[in-house]
């Protein structure tokens, strides 16, 4: 061959890019395989801080450790004119304040595991008998005998509790709220916020006020006040695991089985790596239900609707993560949909490995919903949210141990779903919360014309899972085999709920991380995965872009989807595990890398960090109206039939 022809010369200019892109990609994976440890250890937000030596700046940051730390890290410390803040003894977790020149080399320690901020978290903002909770109390045509949450202990962390509102008195006059603490150094345990007690209220308020018109789930149920939010409405990181940390030393002693978070922070660390999210891992393997709401950033600035905005500790597989719904202030669920601001899935946390790639977690949130819109709760008095906007008051009672306000949000749906997970466990108190999950996602309702992202498994339906939770043996445990009877009865029971003169069928499936899982087996057989110390989701786990069932977790008679599953039974995903970068779901909404996700200001239907407080709660009600509000004025005379 001709050395001068034009194709001797194309072949050699090609080979020398070929050599050349081979010299850059062996360059690429040298460095990438250079790049410190310690990367993978900090999280995100705080390494452009640490990379400048001579900054004097000092930074507040949650240390989670490998084991026990000893000694030295003291002495690390000291030589580093660092200062510990707090230890959270249960969480293997320190709060240390340091230089953040030293960020680095503290990261780079073999005993520390993961080092972020102490981030700033804010609150996010006819029931009982469109959720079902009014069938499981009655009993015979009274109210008096059925479900009511007695004994059962949720622990509420938020911005406190009015103790003195008559909503939180029992039958016998005395306060159920049978404890309080403070973690956010305010030396107080009141609600000057007014987001608490609204909340604690939504899950364990009497029906004492209004002819019982606005009774909580729960009514009965003792409130743990662990106030984690100050008088604003935001609180820390630390304060939220020093209340968590409190909730184990003090679990047996106070009963406590639930724990309810309206609270969140933008979810930047994987949830393996979040301490919030660690922190409620140990509380679920430890056999607390956690239910912690999804947020409320559905939609941006303009009102467009948005993917991809759960936030911490929404995030965590092991919580119960709860989006809100719209009942448009009506008993009927036909005309329920998801509130246009409830944050939809997937989680985009995410953490970076040592050749500094970025990995998201992508699980399907929320894991169900709730009526969350403009719900009227107990009003602490005089709190921040009413004075400075009068309109939330709903105007039933001039007195203020008996007033009441209007909120919305997925901070209101979630303490629904704690109330429930307290029914459930009234009936049956070996439930679990992997089990709890399971049947509260089952029986739930799916909701038409949205997707999984939107709404999870469905509409809470209390009736329902609290009608199968009756039905689980209760002496099913750790040594119980696969596929053995998980029900007392052979009879399995109908799919099918009535509310209101409605029936609706229900969604029969659970959630896992990346798919749905369906089968009747999911409730009348034991599956290993409803076991302490491990998630739902574990047996199932991708290969090789296709999903696999680990048959000594789950029965052959469940089975498993490649999707996400929109209310037609259409799956997103074509076969394969529902996002991996990024997939465009059903309405046309693109879910891609960073285009979605920021790691701004939370705006929270209740977010005082600004003055944009009228703005803030209006937000979550524009475009979500009550058709009509339906206030029954208190006469002042005491309900006791709730």
């Amino acid at each position: 061959m001709n050395r001068g022809s034009p194709t001797v010369k194309w072949l050699s200019l090609f080979l020398l890019l070929i050599f050349s892109c081979s010299l850059l990609f062996v360059t690429y994976s040298s460095d990438a395989q250079n790049v410190p440890r310690s990367k993978e250890k900090v999280s995100p937000d705080l390494p452009y801080r640490a990379r400048d030596t001579s900054s004097s700046e000092r930074v507040t940051v949650i240390i989670q450790f490998n084991g026990n730390p000893g000694s030295s890290f003291d002495s690390f410390l000291s030589s580093n004119s660092g200062q510990k803040k707090a230890a959270f003894l249960h969480l293997n977790a320190h709060l240390v304040e340091v230089p953040a020149r030293a960020v680095e080399a503290l990261a780079a320690r073999p005993d520390v595991d993961f080092v972020s901020l102490d981030r700033e978290v804010v609150s996010f903002g006819h029931v009982s008998l469109t959720t079902g909770a009014d069938a499981v109390r009655t009993i015979n045509g009274t109210n008096v005998t059925g479900l009511d949450g007695s004994g059962v202990g949720i622990a509420v962390l938020d911005s406190g509790i009015d103790p003195n509102h008559t909503s939180f008195l029992d039958r016998n006059n005395n306060r159920r709220v049978i404890v309080s603490r403070d973690f956010t150094g305010e030396g107080r345990t009141d609600d000057p916020y007014g987001h608490g007690t609204h909340v604690a209220a939504l899950a364990a308020g009497n029906g004492r006020i209004s002819n019982g018109q606005y009774v909580g789930i729960a009514p009965n149920a003792n409130l743990i006040n662990l106030r984690v939010l100050g008088a604003t409405g935001s609180g820390t990181t630390s304060a939220v695991l020093s209340a968590l940390d409190w909730v184990m030393t003090n679990q047996s002693t106070y009963n406590i089985q639930v724990v309810n978070m309206s609270f969140g922070t933008p979810a930047i660390d994987s949830y393996k790596n979040d301490p919030i999210c660690r922190a409620v891992r140990r509380l679920v393997d430890a056999g607390i239900v956690v239910v912690a709401a999804a947020g409320n950033n559905g939609k941006n600035a303009d009102g467009q609707k948005v993917y991809g905005q759960i936030h911490s500790p929404g995030n965590e597989p092991s919580a119960i993560t709860v989006g809100a719904a719209n009942s448009y202030g009506t008993n009927q669920r036909s005309d329920d949909v998801i509130t246009s601001y409830s944050s939809r899935g997937p989680t985009r946390s995410a953490w970076t490995d040592k050749w500094g790639v970025k990995h998201y977690d992508n699980f399907i949130k929320p894991d169900l919903v709730a009526p969350g819109n403009k719900l009227i709760g107990a009003e602490a008095v005089n709190n921040y949210l009413v004075t400075q906007n009068p309109f939330l008051d709903a105007g039933v009672s001039p007195v203020d141990a008996r007033k009441m306000m209007f909120m919305s949000g997925t901070s209101m749906a979630a303490p629904v779903v704690a109330g429930a997970a307290a029914l459930l466990l009234q009936a049956n108190p070996t439930l679990t919360p992997n089990l709890i999950r399971v049947l509260l996602m089952y029986t739930a309702q799916p909701l038409a014309r949205f997707n999984m992202l939107e709404q999870g498994a469905g509409e809470i339906n209390i009736e329902g899972a609290v009608h199968v939770a009756r039905l689980v043996r209760t002496d099913a445990g750790s040594n119980t085999e696969l596929g053995a009877p998980l029900l007392t009865t052979t009879i399995p029971p109908m799919p099918r709920t009535s509310i209101a003169g409605e029936t609706f069928t229900w969604s029969q499936g659970v959630i896992f991380k990346y798919d749905f899982a369906t089968g009747l087996e999911l409730i009348t057989r034991y599956q290993p995965v409803y076991g302490l110390g491990g998630l739902v989701s574990d047996g199932v786990y991708p290969k090789k872009g296709v999903l696999v069932i680990d048959r000594t977790m789950l029965s052959s008679g469940v089975l498993v989807s490649d999707g996400v599953l929109v209310s037609d039974g259409t799956a997103l995903g074509n076969g394969t595990v529902f996002l991996t970068s990024g997939v465009l779901v059903s309405d046309g909404v693109l879910v891609s890398d960073g285009v979605l996700v920021s790691d701004g200001v939370l705006v929270s239907d209740a977010s005082l960090t600004s003055n944009s407080t009228t703005q803030a709660l209006a937000a979550t009600m524009n475009g979500d109206p009550m058709c009509s509000t339906n206030v029954q004025i208190d006469t002042g005379q005491d309900c006791l039939s709730y």
